[in-house]
């Protein structure tokens, strides 16, 4: 697949088809996150991994899935991930996660789409609550919770019109679109 295939089928994937993922998939992308640029080589991040339906089942309530679509409290019982890794800032090494919780975050996304794997970037979540439930020790803090699965969901990108924005929404049919805006008003021309 080329790079520009693999970015566009690397969207955020809300509503999974319940197919398990194959044996060692959180692994690998726990890897692909440990193979990523990391600011001055620290490697202060950790990575918990959930696959177990008991610590699923007790995590997914403390998540908030899609803050655009009001009226959606997230996906069903049969549409929900199949497993997780939640992105921990090691804060005996670092108190700051700079932007290496978003990079290890793009790494596993792309390595999942390259699998034809969904993914979901939750930053939304009840932080002290995940805490508590995973009982993480004090130095390690929830940056972000990865849920992954073989979507359940058609999404479609399209240009943004200036009159709608770029909010994501579904259609009549449940199609997800997320607006992109067109690449001539992102690129800055320098005088």
């Amino acid at each position: 697949m080329d790079f520009e295939k693999l970015i566009i089928s690397a969207r955020s994937v809300r509503r999974f088809s319940g197919k398990p993922l194959p044996e060692g998939f959180l692994t690998r992308m726990v890897n692909y996150a440990r193979l990523s640029p990391s600011t001055r080589n620290l490697q202060f991040l950790k990575f918990l991994t959930l696959s177990e339906p008991s610590s699923m089942n007790a995590v997914f309530p403390l998540l908030h899935w899609a803050g655009a679509l009001k009226d959606w409290k997230g996906p069903s019982e049969n549409e929900r991930p199949a497993g997780y890794v939640v992105i921990l800032l090691d804060e005996n090494l670092s108190t700051d996660p700079n932007c290496d919780h978003g990079i290890v975050a793009q790494s596993m996304v792309l390595g999942a789409a390259a699998e034809g794997i969904g993914c979901c970037i939750i930053g939304n979540f009840h932080k002290n609550n995940l805490s508590e439930t995973l009982r993480l020790p004090e130095n390690l803090s929830p940056c972000l919770v990865l849920a992954f699965g073989y979507p359940g969901e058609k999404i479609v990108l399209e240009d943004a019109a200036s009159e709608k924005g770029t909010t994501y929404y579904r259609d009549a049919s449940d199609i997800h679109h997320v607006p992109k805006r067109p690449l001539t008003e992102l690129l800055y021309d320098q005088i």
